[in-house]
């Protein structure tokens, strides 16, 4: 879709609702792959989810090391050529204990160096304050749709006063 021709047809506060109003018009036969859903305004959000400790720091460090090494062992393993299959398994749990190992030693070498500075786990995510839905041609079908604000009032295309809105996220 060409970045120019694209209009404004509603904004919603929730993207559940601006995909409810492209389902409408997918339901209406309009053609959706001029459609486009467009998070506007967006922020960055960083949930903190508790302490981190050393027990923590080592548990987070063993997992993310064990999947690594249970691959690389199983890779080797199947490198065998008299039995693969029993070798790649032995391999791989030989793999799964030593990157868990090194993987939670790391873990706790970088909290330690770390010094408390940032001494919490979180989770980071992006929030769009709004969702438009835009198109490359006139759309008559969302006028049928409840909870949008248009962006071309004077076409009285969208009447509703009552937008809605998604709970606000923990």
């Amino acid at each position: 879709m060409n970045e120019q021709a694209r209009r404004t047809i509603a904004s919603y506060t929730a993207c559940h609702e601006a995909e409810r109003a492209v389902d409408h018009l997918s339901d209406q036969g309009f053609p959706v792959d001029r459609v486009a859903i467009v998070g506007q305004e967006v922020r960055l959000v960083e949930q903190v989810t508790g302490r981190m400790g050393h027990g923590g720091s080592a548990l987070h460090g063993a997992a993310s090391g064990a999947l690594p090494g249970a691959l690389i062992g199983w890779i080797f393993g199947l490198l065998n050529w008299l039995d693969p299959v029993v070798s790649g398994l032995l391999l791989a749990l030989y793999g799964l204990v030593f990157g868990a190992l090194i993987g939670a030693l790391l873990g706790l070498l970088v909290h330690a160096a770390q010094r408390g500075r940032r001494d919490f786990a979180s989770v980071s995510f992006m929030q769009p304050s709004r969702y438009d839905v835009v198109a490359d041609e006139t759309v008559r079908l969302l006028a049928e749709v409840p909870g949008g604000t248009g962006a071309d009032t004077s076409s009285g295309a969208w009447k509703s006063s009552h937008p809605r809105s998604c709970p606000a996220l923990p």
